[in-house]
């Protein structure tokens, strides 16, 4: 039986998703818990590996057991065993063809940047920072170029192991609620380190050092040199994974997460 989960996390305190030696990652800590409550060593395959230091509110994995369990008993039964910093939303049974990560039709970022004189305190780990203004409209008009299947080298780390640069990005908005900056993305998968970087690019055009083009000019040299640094990890959130509907997976509320007292998708929040 192949069953599917929905977890969030607190990344500030690990070592990224993806396990390694020495421990201390989201995966090792999930599949710990999968091993106490099971009594049975499990391996989980998740749908997009997270940086150190970067959070999840939907991110979806799945393995496979021969335990007969209820849905809610495996997530009572995993919190149970799971640091507080992580936690299991959901559970759902799949088909057996179900793959977190290969049957995943879209992922969902959102970058939170406090965009104020002085560094976070409250929100320290939790959003990035930038202490110059920023125009919004400009960053807006930049961000409209990321639309549709684009080149994203420019924006990929060196590390990267994706087999293709080419991605679909369906959405790039960027909106905000005071001080608090947010960069939402959704594209068909994402390249390492990519939204960090585009947020960097995107925080330079609003801090008026390129025009808007600029955007548009890097997509084209595809040269990941010529593009700002990358973002700090804090502000980043793995939002949602989308699946089909043949699926029948439930849909994450990533709203939900929220410590600010708003949604900041909601609309009246275009302008500043």
């Amino acid at each position: 039986m192949r069953i599917a989960l929905a977890v969030e996390y607190d990344g500030s305190g690990f070592r990224g998703w993806q396990t390694q030696p020495g421990g201390g990652t989201v995966q090792d800590a999930l599949e710990d818990a999968l091993h106490q409550f099971a009594r049975s060593p499990m391996h989980v395959i998740c749908a997009g590996r997270t940086d150190a230091g970067v959070h999840a509110v939907g991110q979806v994995v799945h393995f496979d057991t021969a335990i007969e369990r209820s849905m809610f008993a495996w997530v009572r039964g995993l919190n149970t065993f799971l640091p507080p910093a992580i936690a299991v939303r959901w559970a759902h049974v799949v088909a057996d063809d179900f793959h977190a990560r290969s049957s995943a039709y879209s992922r969902r970022y959102r970058y939170l940047l406090l965009n104020r004189p002085h560094r976070p305190g409250a929100w320290h780990g939790r959003v990035g920072w930038h202490h110059h203004p920023l125009d919004l409209t400009t960053m807006q008009s930049a961000a409209k170029f990321l639309l549709g299947e684009r080149d994203f080298s420019a924006f990929r780390a060196a590390e990267c192991q994706a087999s293709s640069p080419v991605k679909i990005m369906r959405r790039a908005d960027i909106r905000c609620l005071g001080d608090l900056v947010s960069f939402d993305f959704e594209a068909s998968a994402f390249l390492h380190h990519m939204v960090r970087n585009l947020v960097g690019s995107l925080v330079a055009v609003g801090q008026g050092k390129h025009p808007p083009e600029w955007i548009a000019d890097l997509l084209a040299k595809g040269d990941r040199r010529l593009a700002a640094p990358t973002f700090a990890a804090a502000g980043l959130y793995l939002l949602a994974v989308s699946y089909q509907p043949q699926w029948g997976l439930p849909v994450t509320d990533e709203t939900l997460y929220l410590p600010f007292g708003a949604d900041l998708c909601g609309a009246g929040l275009a302008g500043r």
